[in-house]
């Protein structure tokens, strides 16, 4: 039979003993400018970062690809004004998201309790 909506086995997502997370490359043609290697991640990280990446006015260029959709690897290419570094400007984007996260599931919870507080039949 066909396989539809295979959920990804866990694997795809979890590192292996010694693998690292983030290969750091620096650019050595192009000044402030550097490639992240993010093992085992996909769409959903490369595109949240690179909309938070482009909201940083130190952020000249950012974008990311996924190079094959077998492997679960994102690399995402980043270059900045002389006032940043790639890294410095990709620790704030993931700082900002975890953040921003937080107060959604936060916002989220509190909704749900109000709700469940008024003993609302559909929550």
């Amino acid at each position: 039979g066909k396989k539809m909506n295979k959920p990804e086995p866990p694997e795809m997502f979890v590192l292996k003993e010694g693998e690292k997370k983030v290969t750091i490359i620096r650019d050595t043609k192009i000044q402030n400018a550097g490639t992240f290697i993010v093992k085992k991640e996909d769409h959903t990280l490369g595109n949240l970062l690179r909309m938070q990446l482009l909201r940083d006015p130190d952020v000249i260029f950012a974008g990311y690809k996924v190079p094959h959709p077998l492997r679960h690897d994102v690399i995402i290419k980043i270059q900045t004004t002389p006032s940043s570094t790639p890294t410095v400007s990709l620790t704030n984007a993931l700082t900002d998201v975890i953040s921003e996260l937080a107060l959604l599931e936060e916002r989220f919870e509190s909704e749900v309790n109000r709700k469940k507080h008024r003993e609302d039949p559909y929550i």
